[in-house]
């Protein structure tokens, strides 16, 4: 598919699945505004990609910063079309008696109100445009509680109903959201979770996971009109038969 002349802010660009998305997203023609709080991994990631890519320093838990990067995606290419809130931290692993509160809280204010944070800055002109695409990063993790992941498990659940109201407010005036559930996925964040020894999802081997680019191709994939059928939905890609409706392998 082509996302030809679109704008899509990646959150959380700097590596992972941000990083592989951005690089999907351009090839599929899309003009993309890597946002990360690591600014020189986003500089040379938007040279790496070239002219249609724009670095955003940018900490999602900063409502004011996130206004600013949207800000930026209007000035640079007249409007953002499609939003991927995909930053997020699985720090703490720490028992809920042990854990310290602040890093807790922090994790929340990354997981859920930097979705947050992202939909509140992008939808009034998406809303008014009659156009828009918003797209939140999930986890297994929103549904099944885990040893040592009370604020992980916590934010990505807040962050799934999140995806539901924001479909319920604001698809009548044609705003399409969705969430996307990868599973486990080879990045930085699975080699914290395996250094942690907590929970059996550490046990898990590197080969167990899927490669960041799969679930960059489904985001690309979610912007088009057959995944329409999930919208306000989170989708899974642990589900053999959408990988397979997707292309993946």
């Amino acid at each position: 598919m082509t996302l030809a002349g679109k704008c899509v802010l990646i959150t959380g660009a700097s590596k992972g699945i941000g990083a592989a998305a951005a690089r999907a997203f351009a090839e599929a023609g899309a003009n993309v505004a890597l946002a990360a709080r690591n600014g020189d991994a986003i500089a040379d990631l938007a040279g790496e990609i070239g002219p249609s890519a724009i670095a955003i320093p940018c900490d999602v838990s900063r409502y004011w910063e996130v206004e600013a990067a949207v800000e930026a995606c209007h000035t640079a290419f007249s409007q953002l079309d499609v939003l991927i809130n995909n930053a997020g931290v699985i720090e703490p692993i720490a028992q809920l008696t042990e854990v310290e509160p602040d890093i807790w809280g922090h994790a929340i204010d990354i997981n859920l109100k930097g979705a947050f944070n992202g939909m509140r800055a992008a939808l009034p002109d998406m809303i008014a445009r009659g156009s828009g695409t918003i797209l939140t990063v999930s986890s297994g993790a929103a549904h099944n509680a885990l040893e040592g992941w009370s604020a992980y498990c916590s934010s990505k659940a807040g962050a799934a109903m999140l995806t539901r109201c924001a479909d319920h407010e604001a698809r009548p005036a044609g705003i399409r959201v969705m969430g996307l559930s990868p599973g486990t996925v080879a990045t930085d964040m699975q080699r914290e979770i395996k250094n942690s020894g907590v929970n059996p999802v550490s046990t898990l081997d590197w080969s167990d996971h899927i490669p960041p680019d799969w679930p960059a191709k489904a985001l690309v994939w979610m912007c088009g009109p057959d995944a329409d059928d999930f919208l306000g939905q989170e989708i899974s890609l642990r589900d053999e038969g959408l990988r397979h409706r997707i292309g993946l392998s």
